[in-house]
């Protein structure tokens, strides 16, 4: 069933962090290498040639040229029109819509993605509930989500965000005169990878689950089993699992 293997490896980490130190001041250098390797991820898993993909919460485009690029039928879903409009994206294979409740027949696609998107709804499984009905049977489900209590939670407020979202917000706002872009409590919420593994496994529908940190190296896998180090230091959890 793989189709590409994909390497965890020390180097592939490194490079994601040195990219990801770039990411509010020069966007396309962290999400572009970041849909690649995100494609590769998947691949891992399915074959994307020719895949009818749902991308919840597609952004302004990295995603979508990376999968397409791949041979993936790419459809992508986003509540927020600017983000659509911040590198000029094109509209066409892309849904304004609610990840709570996604504008799609069960059973549609053949790969449901979505990248760091979980943390931004108010309800998270069922967002994740969603993307488990709308893929079809033997389908892939992929969802990677940045952590709450790891160093980046609190994302444009950490990491005062260790002392309370709202108390950090509050330090932001008086710091720079405004609130900050992901406003805790209503555009930013906390998710953990004790509810990510909860879900994964109580979901009926899901087999050949695995949980695994995103940007880590496979030798430090293992933090996913242990309670409370993994919520401080697997940073972004990746969740995948198959419908039966």
């Amino acid at each position: 069933m793989t189709e590409h293997r994909f390497r965890h490896t020390l180097g592939r980490s490194w490079r994601l962090f040195r990219a990801f130190g770039h990411e509010q001041s020069d966007p396309d250098r962290f999400y572009g290498p970041l849909a690649d390797d995100s494609v590769r991820q998947v691949q891992h898993y399915e074959p994307l040639d020719g895949r009818l993909l749902l991308d919840v919460g597609g952004g302004p485009g990295y995603f979508a040229e990376a999968f397409r690029a791949a041979g993936a039928r790419y459809i992508g879903v986003e509540a927020d029109h600017g983000e659509l409009a911040g590198r000029g994206t094109s509209m066409e294979d892309m849904v304004i819509g609610s990840g709570l409740q996604l504008p799609f027949a069960d059973e549609t696609f053949d790969i449901s993605y979505s990248s760091n998107v979980l943390e931004h709804v108010p309800e998270p499984w069922t967002m994740a509930d969603e993307m488990v009905r709308v893929t079809r049977r033997g389908g892939l489900v992929v969802i990677a989500y940045t952590l709450w209590w790891g160093p980046w939670g609190g994302h444009e407020t950490a990491p005062w965000h260790f002392l309370g979202g709202h108390r950090a917000r509050r330090r932001y706002a008086r710091k720079h005169g405004h609130d900050p872009k992901n406003v805790f409590g209503e555009s930013l919420f906390a998710v953990t990878v004790h509810s990510g593994l909860r879900w994964l496994h109580r979901d009926a529908d899901l087999v050949d689950v695995q949980a695994f940190p995103r940007y880590l190296p496979r030798w430090m896998h293992w933090l996913v089993r242990v309670p409370v180090v993994r919520e401080l230091a697997t940073w972004n959890l990746v969740l995948v699992g198959r419908r039966r």
